[in-house]
Formats: structure tokens, sequence, C-alpha cells
């Protein structure tokens, strides 16, 4: 099912009875999410991304604004009409209940001519159940289940009606690590296997990163970017975007541009052509740099931090905004961790020029 947000705006009271006035949580968002794809709402807290999927599901109603499902208008549709599932934070799993009660819970609200038999609504809760591999815990009540078969008992309630769309607020927030890593790739292998549009809203960029069809990053309640993840990541619009994509943090720098070149401080790190010459913020990611003895970048070396596969550069240059630094490389590369100083080379690649005063990106070519 599409799902079609159109100038999509929600303001609140404010709650300074003094200021007064509106706060306004989702500002002119417009998005066509296309059938049977993955959406991930990226942002930080605060930035509108619940308040969004509320709008969808009817939970909130807009201040202004259209939602279609296909080509029907449902921005009026009480939650019940919708054909939505959708799975909260906290599971509200119901405790009394044993595994199979919970799954059956929604079909027992159906009326007329969808109205389900017991036999019906048992058949279809098994199938809900041994799509996110429960099927062997229906006896069980919450309190008997682990945080991880919780959250699959909460995604098989909402996937028992096969609803037109599926919403996912935060669903792995209370899983560990390990745990939230498996249960992400069983969501990514539900969404594929039943087709069904699926909005999940994270704070967490390497979450939807690996399993979205595309993100919309938010800010502030306005879309600050939509794309397939890499493209975001590899081409973000402004400093806001490349700042929070990426484990590690992408590392900002103050620079200039002065006759077709880069500078770093003092050092001419790249050969550039921009439209002019002037102050920049300079952000390199992590894995741009390049350990090179006659490297054009200077940097004061704090610490190697191995972590397997690859090593942590603490590095620190007074140009960088913020204390210290990180640099990814190959842990076979050799470098002498009691020398004061250590000199990179950087990959054009991974170095994106924004704006001191509106942040937006420069374009540049080497």
């Amino acid at each position: 099912m599409k799902v079609v947000l159109e100038h999509l705006t929600k303001k609140f009271p404010n709650r300074n009875k003094k200021v007064g006035g509106f706060v306004v949580a989702v500002n002119d968002f417009t998005f066509e999410i296309p059938d049977g794809k993955m959406i991930g709402l990226l942002g930080p807290s605060g930035c509108g991304k619940s308040t969004t999927l509320n709008l969808i599901c009817g939970l909130e109603k807009p201040t202004e604004g259209k939602i279609y499902f296909g080509d029907n208008d449902i921005t009026g549709l009480p939650p019940e009409d919708r054909g939505v599932g959708l799975v909260f934070q906290n599971y509200a799993l119901y405790p009394h209940l044993t595994v199979e009660q919970n799954i059956m819970f929604p079909l027992g609200n159906l009326r007329g001519d969808k109205k389900l038999t017991k036999e019906e609504m048992k058949a279809k809760a098994l199938e809900a159940a041994k799509l996110v591999q429960i099927d062997g815990l229906m006896e069980r009540r919450p309190s008997e289940l682990s945080g991880g078969q919780q959250q699959r008992v909460a995604i098989a309630r909402a996937l028992v009606k096969m609803p037109h769309v599926l919403l996912l607020d935060e669903p792995l927030s209370n899983l560990d690590a390990r745990l939230r890593l498996q249960t992400r790739e069983e969501l990514r292998r539900i969404q594929k296997e039943t087709g069904i549009t699926t909005v999940f809203v994270t704070h967490d960029q390497e979450e939807a990163m690996s399993i979205s069809d595309m993100i919309v990053v938010m800010k502030d309640g306005v879309i600050e970017q939509i794309g397939k993840p890499q493209e975001v990541y590899d081409d973000p619009a402004n400093l806001f975007v490349a700042k929070f994509l990426g484990t590690p943090a992408i590392n900002v720098f103050k620079g200039k541009i002065k006759d077709g070149s880069l500078f770093i401080g003092s050092d001419r790190v790249l050969d550039v052509k921009v439209p002019a010459d002037g102050d920049v913020c300079v952000a390199i990611r992590p894995e741009g740099f390049v350990v090179n003895d006659r490297g054009s970048f200077c940097c004061r070396l704090i610490a190697r931090e191995v972590m397997g596969r690859d090593s942590s550069i603490v590095a620190a240059n007074d140009s960088f905004i913020g204390q210290t630094f990180r640099a990814i490389i190959n842990s076979e590369t050799v470098v002498d961790t009691s020398a004061p100083e250590i000199r990179f080379e950087l990959k054009p690649s991974k170095i994106f020029l924004f704006d001191t005063s509106t942040e937006e990106r420069i374009p540049f070519s080497v």
C-alpha cells in the first residue's frame, strides 16, 4: 500500500502559558512512501518522527495536510479503520493472556463480514507466530518470555490482520546489543516476506541504515534529507545530516579555501575547485584518513585503539571542532605509537565542505 503524506503539519499548544502560542512538532512534511518498502524515520529525540508515526496511524490528528493510503484520503478515519499495525517500544502485551491470546486479540474486534470463528482466529494466530518463529511458545505468558520473544509477540499481533501499513516505533530500544542486531535482521526478513509497507522510527542511525530501503532524516519537525541509506551517507545535504550519520561520527574541522587549495590550519591538504575562496567547515569521515609519513595533514597522536579488524587512531588538531578526533585504519597498518605526531593523506571522496553560516553543502571537485 502506497502512503502519501501531503504538507503534513502538527502543532501542539505551548505548555509554557506565559509564552503561549504553539510548538510545531511536524512542519510541512511531504513524502511518498512506495508500496512494499521499508522506510526509516531517523532523527534525534524531539525531531517529530514519533509524531509523524502517530499521524499516520490516527492517534494524532494533523493541524494541516492530508494522508493518503493508495488513492484514498484517510486523514479523518479513526485508527481502527485505517488498516495499520502498530508495534510500540514497550511491547504493550497483556500480562494475563497467553502468547496465542495476545496475538488473537485484534481479531476479536472484527465485526460484520470480517468476523472470524475461534478456529479461524487460532489458525491466523499460528500463521503469524510461525512468521516470527514463536509458534512453540503459544501457551506461555509474557512474564515467561525474554525481551526478544516479547517483541516478536508484539510484531505477530500487529501482523495477524495483515495490515496495509506496519508502523514500528523504536521497537528495538529495550533489547541488548546482540539481540537488537538479530531482531532487526528478523524484521527485515518479515517485511520482505509479507511485502507490507513499513515505517520504522528510530534515533539509531546504524539501525535505520542497515534495514531500510530509504531513510528520512528529520530535525525540528522538518525533513533534512531523503534517500537510500548509502546515498545519504555518501552525499549528505548539510552538516547536520553529515554529523548525524556514521559511527564513529564524522570529524569537523575549521578550514579555508585559498587560491584553489584547501587548508586545515596551516596544512595544505587538497587541491580543490570551488566557486569562491573563504572559510569553510571541513567534515572528514573516519575512514577518510590514510596514514602516510609524508602526508599533508599533520596531527598530534594521542592513542591507538585496536578493535580487531580495524584500529582507531585518536588524534588532535588545533583546527578540530572539539577535543580529539578519530581515524579508522586497517589494523595491519604500522603506527609508531611513541611518536608525538602522525601524518595523514586524505581521501577526497570522504571529505565534505560546508558553509560556515548556513551549514549547507559546498560542492567541489579535485
